[in-house]
């Protein structure tokens, strides 16, 4: 398997074959994100080729008898064919229409066992193909898309260059569950900046409510030296939010979804881990968000966020 720079995954994608089909992001302009700063280039697609080489050697490790051995004589379950596999890169879901269904066949050829193909994509990545397009996806497995929204406050999607907004969000869901595709939001406390996080957070719920993900992952925002944001703030154009108000923030979105979601804050940038099915477990949730705001936390949150390397 080939692998270009770091890799990144969401957490409940940890049991899929990671295959790469593309390096970088097509956008690349998000003024947090500095993810793919390290590549020499901005987007790549892997040739087909390589892809097909890639599979090529998933599927003699799915199938190889010194595997089964080793995990016979170590007490592991035995292994099978690859149930899932997910597409790595920062938006794969950008590629044509066509390229992913050359893709999603040759899933189809060398792993039959696959059920479902899942990856990244962009809100615009979707509203470049047609209903019908979707559709054919769907038939070739494609579902349960990670899409970075990150807010559903139009403000911040403006002012962090996003190239949406919370109407585009809504609009193009409602298309990936016309065309039956499943597909989780990642969202990104502290974009409103200081004094605006309560705000964005009751905006993003307004519009989450709209839609249906299945699940809502949370990250905290990690200002770093490399960032167009970070230049920001040098300016004076835009002020961090305190811990404890990414925290508030987080809060008042767990209050205010009213869809059936699991919701989780994932990740390294989280330094409050909460996980679970709202509306059931509302209560629980915003417990352990109340008990971690107590008076005091900041500066061990601020330490924590100090202490983070990367993502």
């Amino acid at each position: 398997m080939h692998y270009t720079g770091t890799i990144w995954r969401p957490p409940y994608e940890a049991a899929s074959l990671l295959l790469e089909v593309t390096a970088g992001c097509t956008w690349h302009r998000c003024k947090f994100c500095t993810l793919y700063d390290g590549l020499p280039f901005q987007f790549r697609m892997t040739p087909p080729e390589t892809v097909e080489a890639d599979l090529r050697e998933a599927q003699m490790m799915a199938h190889d008898p010194m595997g089964k051995l080793a995990a016979l004589l170590q007490g592991l379950p035995e292994p099978g064919g690859v149930r899932r596999v997910f597409l790595t890169g920062a938006n794969p879901f950008a590629l044509s229409s066509e390229k992913l269904g050359h893709i999603g066949e040759l899933v189809r050829r060398y792993l039959p066992a696959c059920e479902t193909i899942g990856c990244f994509a962009r809100v615009t990545d979707v509203g470049r193909k047609t209903d019908g397009e979707l559709k054919a996806l769907r038939d070739l497995g494609y579902t349960g898309l990670s899409i970075g929204v990150e807010t559903g406050h139009g403000p911040s999607l403006r002012f962090m260059d996003k190239g949406y907004g919370p109407e585009d969000i809504v609009t193009q869901t409602r298309r990936l569950d016309g065309a039956g595709i499943r597909y989780h939001f990642m969202y990104l406390a502290g974009l409103p900046g200081t004094g605006h996080g309560a705000e964005g957070a009751a905006a993003s719920a307004e519009v989450f409510n709209r839609t249906n993900p299945k699940i809502i992952g949370s990250s905290m925002l990690t200002l770093f030296p490399e960032s167009r944001l970070y230049r920001e703030v040098q300016a004076g154009a835009w002020a961090e939010e305190s811990e404890l108000e990414k925290l508030e923030e987080v809060r008042v979105l767990v209050e205010g979804l009213k869809i059936p979601v699991w919701f989780a804050t994932l990740g390294a940038s989280n330094a409050v881990v909460v996980q679970g099915n709202l509306p059931e477990e509302r209560s629980a949730l915003l417990a352990k968000l109340d008990a971690a705001r107590e008076e005091g936390r900041e500066e061990a949150l601020r330490q924590y966020r100090r202490s983070l390397p990367h993502l």
